[in-house]
């Protein structure tokens, strides 16, 4: 079980999983009743093959790994090294990584993460941030919360963790940290709260970074590049056709919920779907993203049964970024290729006002921190290099 020394209002925390938890989950993964292959079934590489979802011979593979050879105790003590802490804030537990920075110019910076992502997205940054091998580089003082509902953090037990009350919680939590003003940086729901965060709390915030940037209502076409165009258009069919899961999570948590904590193999395969989707690659997400990492994250969620907690975030935000929010300190966008959203520059630029740098990479999805880890590490510390000195 998970222990806590309290130090202020802030705990120490380390993790640590009962044995007898991952016996079980070994025991329900041999035990798993499974579908029949897919009608549109095809031979590998072809992305056509995950058109009903995730392919059987691929998730019969990756749950024999999952109960063979993955080891959890790995990861646990990864997140232990790295430091990880737990705060009160609103009645609510809120668990975060923080690794302090050896540099005295160190800048303190907070990571959000999203849906289906975790604290597991940034474990392999976290140390380059803090303590970059160029010395030229900026550093950061690195804090990474889970989300309520998401890993060690609390469940929320009432309506109202939307996105407002999580980006005011993060501001609460860096305080508490000794962090008065600070840089934030996020993607999918880690970028609403980034974004929301800078229009509400621009006192606390020197800038933001962010690879989700979504544009107000009742924006116009007129003037954008093919390419722009064509983002627009991806991004309207993505919402149209491909993001069942969001209306499900947003009007039916708990129902998914129940298959979610009960079932690891199909928590498995409601995750491991969308990083196949999202992901920069042609056929299977491990083209870009280790098994080990993937199920370091499904795993999480499994040992802490936030399957319905975490998907109740779509209930409490989805399509709730107030349509008049603007971003009036420095900002750093990067839109990555294979992400499930992007955003016209022009369109950006009518909310993130004060746009320092913009950047479209040649590779890259909806995970940067883990398909393409060494870009997005340099692309932090190129874009907030750039929001820093605007703010001079």
């Amino acid at each position: 079980m998970p222990t806590n020394r309290l130090t202020g209002d802030v705990q120490q925390f380390e993790a640590r999983a009962a044995d007898a938890d991952l016996e079980d989950l070994r025991a329900r993964l041999a035990a798993a009743r499974l579908p029949e292959t897919e009608t549109v079934c095809r031979a590998p590489p072809d992305p056509r093959r995950w058109e009903q979802g995730v392919p059987l011979a691929d998730l019969i593979d990756v749950v024999h790994y999952w109960r063979t050879e993955y080891n959890w105790r790995a990861f646990e003590e990864r997140l232990n090294r790295i430091g990880q802490y737990r705060t009160v804030i609103d009645d609510l537990g809120i668990h975060f990584l923080h690794r302090r920075s050896a540099r005295s110019d160190a800048v303190p910076l907070i990571l959000t993460h999203g849906w289906p992502g975790s604290i597991a997205e940034f474990v392999d940054v976290i140390s380059d941030l803090a303590d970059p091998t160029d010395a030229s580089a900026p550093a950061f003082h690195v804090v990474a919360p889970s989300l309520p509902g998401f890993g060690y953090s609390d469940k929320p037990s009432t309506t109202g963790w939307g996105t407002g009350k999580i980006a005011a919680a993060w501001v609460e939590l860096m305080g508490r940290l000794g962090y008065g003003k600070f840089l934030a940086q996020g993607g999918d729901w880690g970028g609403n709260i980034t974004t929301v965060l800078a229009g509400r709390y621009p006192e606390h915030v020197f800038g933001v970074h962010s690879t989700f940037a979504e544009a107000p209502p009742n924006v116009s076409m007129d003037g954008l590049t093919p390419m722009e165009r064509k983002w627009a258009e991806d991004t309207h069919d993505f919402w149209q056709y491909r993001a069942a899961y969001a209306k499900q999570q947003a009007t039916r948590p708990q129902t998914i919920g129940y298959s979610l904590v009960d079932s690891p193999v199909g928590l498995l395969a409601w995750i491991l779907d969308k990083f196949a989707e999202w992901s920069d690659t042609e056929d299977s997400p491990f083209e870009s993203i280790s098994i080990d990492r993937i199920l370091d994250d499904v795993t999480l969620y499994w040992l802490t049964r936030t399957g319905a907690s975490a998907a109740r975030i779509y209930y409490e935000s989805h399509n709730s970024l107030d349509p008049g929010l603007r971003v009036d300190v420095p900002s750093a966008i990067t839109m990555y290729p294979r992400d499930i959203e992007k955003t016209p520059r022009p369109w950006a630029q009518q909310r993130y006002r004060n746009m320092v740098r913009w950047n479209s990479p040649q590779a890259g999805g909806h995970f940067p921190s883990l398909e393409v880890p060494e870009y997005f590490v340099k692309d932090l510390q190129e874009g907030f290099a750039a929001v820093l000195a605007a703010g001079r």
